[in-house]
């Protein structure tokens, strides 16, 4: 070391930390990294004190020195060597401000210096890696340059650098395990060393974080299972050693969930959830720390939007437990399979004598008094999928509440597109709920409040600018329509003699459904009108379900008119054989509409025999797919995938 007073280099070195802390919206605006660059100064001056590292002093650190210069980059075991004499602390002493420098550098948007002063840094405690003193320090080294990399998107880089910091914290966990030397340690007196506990806490808390980037690299890297692993123990880790932000750990804990839920696993998603609603609850109540932001209560508005957002997680859950279920129940037109239906209540005893079990090997957060918090929430909301209306209901019920809760939010003013779909969600819940009623007047009630929701989101929206979306609502509405004529159809077949008005009504919901199928199928037209050759792999199949269901729907309409009746069937006729020319020189469509095709192939046949010949009696039919009263549909549209 050079012969400067340490009191000197200590002070210099703390009034660098203080200015490195000073949040850049309290620099003056024309100068927002002031206090970086005041920071930086004092670190120079420390350097400069300190002296050439022995055995250093003209190498210049390269970058590739630091990934592939020792067996650390690989993450292979190190050897214990501690850092003591004049020597090694001058060594470690250096590293520390190279550490500083180098995230001061990253902090002003300068990468590369960064790099240079973090790779350095590395190079000077390579070989007391695995000591009590440097243990920490090396670790959040490759940290940042964890994160530099990831920045860059060079992610395999990035990778391997913060697998190294985890399986150096590990190995040193195991060999030696005391709380190691923070590095603000090597600047201060004795005196005002830190206790084991507070070492302790600040060590963890590095491991902490790098979990956390492993958890994003692994999800870059589309590693998903991992990447949720180490998201779920990064979380855990946070709330077991307090060091946590409610909004920020609220929203990763339901954005976990969502990986749950595609996995199909509801019960940890339902923890994570519960546990979500719970810290939630803690934002403005818990003091503030070095990891809390000012964001929470400066920022109502980002509260109300956080709050939404896990709204919105609840609402998927609720859907798609729902949904879930229906897939399990219903037979091959779509309808509740009563067999099925008794098949899983039997599964449903082992299901629950497998909880316990399950949930020991879920990662579960919180203890004490905040995991009976999160159980009490959890006790509340099924993860069994439900088997009849009534427990449909309940979840249905819950997803409805959470959905009034998004939409306090995510407003048509502001929030167009996360309105919509909230909107969209919430038909979705009364869809999957109409699935489990058995009353067919209710199922249709039920459809008619999705058209409800559904129709004046189109009225004001831009096609220009929401094309996606009015094709998706314009296909949506249509099938509600389409779903109610069904269930209209279903009970008229019940009735000895339908009466007009039943007639009536079925078919202006044979109009309706017609309306807006034809409404999404002009908006594929070209601005000359003209219905594309090819049609766009992602609106292949619902292009193609829709023709099926017009078809359909035109050899629906009641008539007593034969003129009428023969339009019908050439029109109907019309679509078949479009869905069955285009499959032959498509092959890829065919793949997407099997059971559709091969439907409008049988259809095909059956009206060119109909054509032909004599012209079917009309009266109350419908049309020439029928015989002699309305059908109910379950013979043809409502089998598999071509409801």
């Amino acid at each position: 070391m050079a012969d400067a007073p340490w009191a000197e280099i200590r002070e210099k070195f703390q009034a660098a930390l203080a200015l490195s802390r000073v949040e850049l919206h309290k620099n003056p605006e024309k100068e927002p990294y002031k206090s970086k660059y005041g920071a930086r100064a004092l670190l120079e001056e420390v350097k400069a004190l300190l002296g050439p590292a022995p055995e250093d002093e003209d190498e210049r650190p390269q970058a590739e020195d630091g990934l592939g210069a020792g067996d650390h980059a690989l993450g292979l075991p190190a050897e214990v060597v501690e850092a003591e004499g004049p020597i090694a602390q001058g060594a470690v002493r250096l590293a520390v401000i190279e550490f500083h420098l180098g995230v001061n550098h990253i902090d002003t948007e300068e990468l590369s210096a960064g790099e240079e002063h973090l790779v350095k840094c590395l190079r000077l405690l390579r070989k007391y890696r695995l000591s009590h003193d440097c243990v920490s320090l090396y670790i959040q080294a490759q940290n940042n340059l964890g994160i530099l990399w990831s920045e860059r998107e060079e992610i395999e880089t990035a990778q391997a650098y913060l697998e190294s910091s985890e399986a150096l914290y590990k190995q040193y966990m195991k060999e030696i395990g005391s709380p190691p030397l923070d590095p603000t340690e090597h600047f201060l007196p004795e005196e005002e060393k830190l206790t084991e506990q507070e070492r302790s806490k600040r060590f963890e808390k590095v491991y902490t974080h790098n979990l956390y980037y492993l958890a994003q690299v692994y999800q870059h890297m589309e590693m998903f299972e991992k990447a949720a692993h180490y998201c779920h123990s990064t979380l855990k880790r946070q709330l077991e050693h307090n060091a946590y932000h409610p909004m920020e750990w609220a929203i990763n804990a339901a954005t976990l969930s969502q990986f749950y839920i595609n996995k199909l696993c509801f019960m940890e998603a339902r923890h994570c959830l519960s546990a979500a609603n719970v810290i939630f609850g803690q934002t403005g109540k818990i003091s503030t720390t070095e990891d809390t932001t000012e964001a929470e209560g400066e920022v109502p508005e980002l509260y109300h939007q956080r709050k939404g957002e896990i709204a919105r997680c609840w609402i998927k859950y609720c859907l798609t437990l729902m949904q879930n279920a229906q897939l399990s129940m219903q037979d091959n037109i779509g309808e509740l399979d009563l067999d099925k239906q008794n098949e899983l209540r039997a599964l449903r005893k082992k299901e629950l004598d497998e909880e316990e079990s399950v949930r020991k090997k879920a990662v579960q957060f919180g203890t004490g008094e905040l995991c009976d918090a999160i159980s009490a929430v959890e006790e509340k909301v099924t993860y069994l999928r439900p088997l009849d209306f009534e427990e449909a209901r309940e979840l249905f019920l819950l997803g409805q509440h959470y959905v009034f809760e998004a939409k306090e939010f995510f407003q048509i003013d502001g929030y167009v597109t996360d309105h919509i779909e909230v909107v969209q969600d919430h038909s979705a819940l009364f869809k999957v709920l109409a699935f489990f009623e058995t009353d067919m007047e209710r199922r249709c009630k039920m459809h008619k409040r999705r058209i409800a929701m559904l129709e004046p989101l189109i009225v004001d929206l831009n096609p220009q600018y929401y094309l996606l979306v009015n094709r998706q609502i314009q296909f949506e509405i249509a099938h509600a329509y389409y779903d109610m004529m069904d269930l209209k159809v279903a009970i008229a077949d019940k009735l000895r003699d339908p009466d007009s008005h039943i007639v009536k009504k079925i078919n202006n919901l044979n109009k309706s459904a017609l309306k807006y199928y034809q409404l999404f199928l002009d908006s594929l037209r070209d601005p000359n009108k003209v219905f594309p050759e090819h049609i766009g792999e992602d609106v292949l199949r619902p292009a193609m379900l829709a023709k099926f269901r017009v078809a359909r729907l035109y050899g629906k309409i009641i008539t007593a008119d034969p003129k009428k009746e023969l339009e019908n069937l050439a029109t109907s006729l019309e679509h078949y054989k479009f869905i069955v020319d285009y499959c032959e020189k498509h092959p890829e469509a065919a793949r997407e509409i099997e059971v559709e095709l091969e439907l409008s192939k049988e259809m095909l046949q059956v009206l060119l025999v109909v054509a032909r010949g004599k012209p079917p009696q009309c009266g109350l039919t419908s049309g020439a797919m029928s015989g002699p009263r309305i059908q109910t549909g379950k013979t043809l549209g409502r089998r598999n995938g071509a409801r």
